[in-house]
C-alpha cells in the first residue's frame, strides 16, 4: 500500500507578488481553502495518511494550518459553531511533518530531502498548485495501476503542441485506454524538437529507488536538479507508466489558472453556485 505522500512547497512564488512576499503561495485560498489542501484531501481520499510537506522560509503559515489552534477552537465552541468547528478539525486524524529545504534548488532536489521520511516506500507526490477537481479519480487511478505494475505512474495532459515548452513531454508506447509506457522524457523542449504532445502534470508516484539517481545525478539547467532528468535515469532500471488525465485540471500557479480554480470550484458549491452564475451573467452583459 501508498501511505505517504510529498508536497514540495518551497518555491518562491514569484508569480503572485506581492502577495506571497511574506505568505505561502500554497497558502493563496481557492475558495475557501487553501490550495495545499485540495492536495492533500485529495490524497486523503485514496487512504494516505502521512504527509511531509518541503518547506523553505516564510512558510510556517502551513504548518499552522494544518496544526491545532486551542483559542480559536474555544472560541467556535463557545460560539456554538459546531460546523466550522468540525472543519477546522477534518485533518487531525492525519500525520505531518516538515522537510526544510535551505535552497530551491529544484522539484528533484525538494524530492531527495523526503528520503528520510519516505525510507524504502513508494510514495505520492502532489504539487499542489496543480488543482485536480475533487470529484475526479486520477491519484485513485494512479494507484491501481501502480498496484497493477508496480512500476511509477505520472500523470500526463493532452496540450497544444504550442504550449510543449512549458512542461517536461514524454515519449511512449501506448499500453491501452490511457495508458503509456514511457521510454523518454524531455524538458520544456522547443515544439520542432517535443515528442510528443503529452506533458506530464503534477501527480506522480514514486519508488524509493529514484533517491539513488537523484542522489547521483549533476544538476541541470540553472543549477537545479530536475524530476525530469531523474525520472530519465529511472528508465534505465525499470518500467515507468504515464496515465493521461481527461478531467478538470487548474494550473494554480499561474494568475490565469489560479481564477479559473476559484470559479470553477466556487460554481460547485450549492451554498452560492447559483448567486454567482447570476453574477457572471448579469456582469457578462454590461460587457457587451
Amino acid at each position: 500500500m501508498i501511505k505517504k505522500a510529498v508536497l514540495p512547497a518551497a518555491g518562491l512564488g514569484t508569480r503572485f507578488l506581492p502577495a506571497t512576499k511574506a505568505s505561502p503561495k500554497e497558502m493563496l485560498p481557492i475558495v475557501d481553502k487553501p490550495m495545499i489542501q485540495y492536495a492533500v484531501e485529495e490524497a486523503e481520499s485514496c487512504g494516505i495518511r502521512e504527509f511531509v510537506i518541503i518547506t523553505g522560509k516564510n512558510k510556517r503559515s502551513i504548518e499552522d494550518h494544518f496544526d491545532s489552534s486551542v483559542a480559536l477552537e474555544e472560541n467556535l465552541k463557545q460560539a456554538g459553531k459546531e460546523t466550522l468547528l468540525d472543519e477546522i478539525n477534518r485533518h487531525r486524524h492525519l500525520a505531518f511533518a516538515y522537510i526544510r529545504q535551505g535552497r530551491p534548488l529544484g522539484l528533484g532536489h525538494a524530492i531527495e530531502c523526503a528520503k528520510p521520511f519516505v525510507q524504502n516506500e513508494p510514495f505520492v507526490v502532489s504539487l499542489s498548485d496543480d488543482i485536480i477537481d475533487p470529484d475526479d479519480t486520477l491519484l485513485a487511478d494512479m494507484i491501481e495501476i501502480f498496484n497493477t505494475y508496480q512500476s511509477p505512474v505520472v500523470a500526463l495532459e493532452e496540450v497544444p503542441e504550442s504550449e510543449v515548452h512549458k512542461y517536461g513531454i514524454i515519449k511512449g508506447i501506448h499500453v491501452k485506454s490511457d495508458l503509456y509506457k514511457i521510454e523518454s522524457l524531455i524538458e520544456k523542449p522547443a515544439r520542432e524538437e517535443s515528442p510528443s504532445n503529452l506533458a506530464v502534470i503534477g501527480r506522480y508516484i514514486l519508488t524509493p529507488d529514484i533517491f539513488d539517481i537523484l542522489e547521483e545525478m549533476p544538476p541541470g539547467r540553472a543549477g537545479e536538479y530536475q524530476l525530469t532528468d531523474a525520472l530519465n535515469g529511472l528508465l534505465a532500471k525499470r518500467d515507468i507508466y504515464g496515465l493521461i488525465y481527461r478531467g478538470a485540471r487548474y494550473d494554480a500557479g499561474d494568475k490565469f489558472g489560479f481564477l479559473q480554480a476559484t470559479i470553477n470550484l466556487a460554481l460547485k458549491r450549492p451554498d452560492f453556485s447559483d448567486q454567482l452564475k447570476e453574477y457572471i451573467v448579469s456582469t457578462a452583459e454590461k460587457l457587451r
